[in-house]
Formats: C-alpha cells, sequence, structure tokens
C-alpha cells in the first residue's frame, strides 16, 4: 500500500519504519512545513495515518475523506467534534479508524479493566481512581487513554457518574491524576482503596513501537473498507 502520513514527530518515523518493513511504500509526509496539503496532495495513496495535534486532527480528516482516503486516527483531544465527523465519513462513504490508543497490549487493558470494574461495582468499600503519565511534550491531559479507560468504569460501577482531572471533592467523581515527566511513552493504572487494602492493574508501555505497529494493522485493515472501526473491530474483542 502506499501510506500517507499526517504528521512526521517521533510517532511518526516509528511508523514509518514498521511500514517499510512490513512491505508498504510512503507517499506523502506531512510535517509543519506542508501543514496546509490538500486533498489532491493525497493522489495515489491508499490509506493515510493521522497523528498530528488536537487542533489538527479534524480538518485532516476532512481532507482525506474528501479525497476519498480512508484514514487511521491516533491523534486525541478533538472528540468533542467526533459524531459530527462521523456523520461526514458516512455522507461521503469514507473510512475513518480512531483509536486513543493502537497498542495491543492496551486494548486488552481496556477489557479486563472494564471486566475488573463489573466486578468491584459489588464492593462500595473500594474507592477508585486512576493515574496516568506521559512524556512532557504531550499537550491534552488527561490522555485519551485515560478518558476511554475511564468511561469503561463509569459504564460500570453505579456509585461514580463522571470523571474529573486531578482532584475533586464529590464521591460521585473518578478522580485521573495527570503526570508529564520526560521520556515516558505511556503509563495507566487503575486503583481500587478500601481502608484494607489496594488492588491496582496497570498497563506500561516500553517504547513507541506498540503504538506504530497497531497503527499500521489498522491502515492494512482499513485498506479498501468504508465505514467506522476502532480497534475492537481490529482485534475481534
Amino acid at each position: 500500500m502506499n501510506i500517507a502520513l499526517i504528521g512526521y514527530g517521533k510517532m511518526g518515523r516509528e511508523i514509518e519504519a514498521i511500514a517499510l518493513d512490513r512491505g508498504h511504500q510512503i507517499s506523502l509526509k506531512v510535517t509543519r512545513e506542508n501543514a496546509d496539503f490538500t486533498p489532491g496532495d493525497l493522489a495515489g495513496t491508499d490509506v493515510a495515518i493521522e497523528f498530528s495535534r488536537p487542533e489538527a486532527a479534524v480538518n485532516n480528516i476532512q481532507k482525506c475523506v474528501s479525497a476519498g482516503v480512508p484514514v487511521v486516527v491516533g491523534t486525541t483531544g478533538w472528540y468533542d467534534e467526533f459524531d459530527a465527523v462521523v456523520q461526514q465519513v458516512n455522507d461521503n462513504k469514507g473510512c475513518l479508524f480512531y483509536a486513543s490508543n493502537f497498542s495491543l497490549g492496551v486494548n486488552i487493558f481496556f477489557k479486563v479493566n472494564e471486566y475488573l470494574a463489573e466486578i468491584m461495582n459489588r464492593y462500595p468499600e473500594y474507592q477508585v481512581s486512576m493515574e496516568e503519565i506521559h512524556h512532557t511534550q504531550k499537550l491534552d491531559a488527561p490522555s485519551g487513554t485515560a478518558i476511554t479507560a475511564a468511561e469503561k468504569i463509569l459504564g460500570q460501577i453505579d456509585r461514580k457518574e463522571s470523571w474529573k482531572l486531578d482532584e475533586s471533592e464529590e464521591d460521585k467523581d473518578l478522580v485521573i491524576t495527570a503526570k508529564r515527566l520526560p521520556e515516558v511513552p505511556g503509563t495507566h493504572e487503575v486503583f481500587y482503596s478500601s481502608s484494607i487494602d489496594t488492588l491496582s492493574f496497570k498497563h506500561e508501555a516500553h517504547n513507541r513501537k506498540g503504538f506504530a505497529l497497531g497503527s499500521v494493522l489498522a491502515a492494512e485493515f482499513c485498506h479498501g473498507k468504508t465505514g467506522v472501526y476502532n480497534m475492537n473491530n481490529l482485534l475481534g474483542l
């Protein structure tokens, strides 16, 4: 396949290495210098992989849809516009693959986290909280991965109604603590604490390769498809 890389930072370079290793070609690299690319620049591209900035993601998706190019989106922080984007994709018979995290391990973490929350709903003496740690270049907080994990918990634990960043005095809130430290690819941990003990469940990325591989697998999955997909479709979870 010919793959366009929209966003060519550290993640873009990791994706490029894996895509080339799997026999694909890179048809376009979008950097700060050509961030105003047009749909015409995607001619000859089979799939685009978008890892840019939250404020640029929706515009980049729209360009791919206009060009008839399936787009895999790893940027987070744009989900307030998710419904409108999906409508545009479906109206134009486009293809969108989105994920807050493309790591195979993280998506297994999501599934087990949801099952654990279902169990812990029966034990109100345990207070649930979360912590996420990322590198200092990450712009959004909490991470999209943390929000996804939190929403799965909220869907299972009746005593929690919403998530809050860093602090809350309301028992109904699930607190997510976000930390930014140098050279941390991504760590997410869920805690259930009572006066007697604490249970924790953690995913810790060792590097960016897991995210890059997942995005290339998603691009291969999207080739020739229309519709809206996520990691559950790719992994059959």
